[in-house]
């Protein structure tokens, strides 16, 4: 008999998404620890056939000035051998996601799990009632993937000759230095960057309190590190780097673009994905990708053909999914439709 289960224990969510195969560290129990320091309400649900956990779903409760919305960010997460039971376990969160909708008065349900892009999964999602979304997840619904298992030499030969050739002129270069931290108090500093990077690119960054709660939470676990490049002393690049469950993720990052000859970005990922390999890291998540000859106006465009020149593959994955619960969200629906096409997405 398939019920739902609230999960209270650290070590019980954070064990079954080792059996997990397609996970980010937006399923993990320190982001639903971040969720609730920035205000948001969550619950961690699991879902059990009999006595056995076959999936987890972390959900917050988001609200927006267009409404209250339930947020499940690459997920829900199946258990490795169990995905033939996805529709299932799907239907299943649904009953449950509706009850906790109707008493937070939340007018849809939002989601965009790590499943293959293909026809199959789509129709599962139609006939459970999902619909695409107007607008991503706040995560992405494809990224670059790049294979660590082998070792550093074999990585750099599999590169863009453009990209190894980058990092080693920046690593030649002695007034160019890379420094890693895991202090709270140097975000600050990755902060401004990225500000200044924003208004350049007219775009809204994450807050500083975002940035400064993410990185707090997941450094206390040794899950964080800040990459700073420095030209002369001068801060000119820097990264947030998130490494759990033996993948790292390039989550964050900002460069000044009067520096751009200086490849700095470039020495900052590949530092990255030294560390990454350090702390037996198995797979990098580049965290984000479009294909650039398909959308090539996309904002993405330009930073995937950074990403690609260090080697990997593609992965896509379903788009993100609105459950609709009232008229309302089609208010929400016309909005985001609209501000879509102005961002240009």
């Amino acid at each position: 008999m398939w019920k739902v289960n609230e999960i209270k224990d650290k070590n019980i969510w954070e064990n079954f998404l080792l059996s997990c195969k397609e996970k980010t560290f937006l399923s993990s129990w320190n982001w639903g620890e971040f969720q609730t320091r920035m205000g948001n309400k969550i619950w961690r649900l699991g879902i059990y056939d009999e006595e056995q956990l076959n999936g987890v779903a972390s959900v917050s409760k988001i609200k927006a000035k267009r409404g209250t919305f339930l947020l499940i960010q690459h997920g829900p997460d199946i258990r490795e051998g169990k995905t033939e039971n996805k529709e299932q376990i799907l239907e299943v969160l649904l009953g449950e996601l509706k009850k906790i909708a109707a008493e937070e008065k939340a007018i849809f349900i939002r989601m965009n799990p790590l499943w293959e892009r293909n026809q199959e999964n789509q129709k599962i999602l139609r006939s459970l009632g999902f619909r695409e979304s107007p607008m991503h997840a706040n995560a992405y619904e494809a990224t670059w993937k790049l294979d660590l298992t082998p070792a550093e030499e074999e990585i750099l030969i599999k590169m863009r000759k453009t990209t190894r050739y980058l990092i080693r002129q920046a690593m030649k270069n002695q007034d160019i230095a890379v420094e890693k931290s895991e202090k709270p108090d140097n975000i600050g500093a990755y902060q401004k960057l990225n500000t200044e990077v924003a208004r350049r690119q007219k775009f809204v960054p994450f807050s500083l309190e975002y940035v400064k709660n993410e990185f707090e939470i997941f450094s206390k676990d040794n899950q964080a590190l800040l990459f700073f490049g420095r030209y002369k002393g001068e801060l000119v690049a820097a990264a947030l780097v998130v490494f759990w469950q033996g993948i790292g993720f390039y989550h964050q990052a900002a460069s000044d673009a009067k520096y751009a000859k200086l490849s700095l970005p470039y020495l900052i990922l590949w530092e990255a994905v030294k560390e990454a390999k350090k702390r037996g890291c198995i797979l990098y998540d580049f965290w984000g990708y479009v294909d650039p000859k398909k959308e090539s106006r996309h904002p993405w465009a330009g930073p995937t053909l950074f990403k690609v020149g260090f080697g990997g593959r593609a992965s896509e994955y379903v788009k993100t999914q609105d459950f609709p619960l009232s008229k309302k969200y089609w208010l929400t629906f016309i909005f985001e439709k609209l501000r879509k096409i102005r961002r240009g997405l």
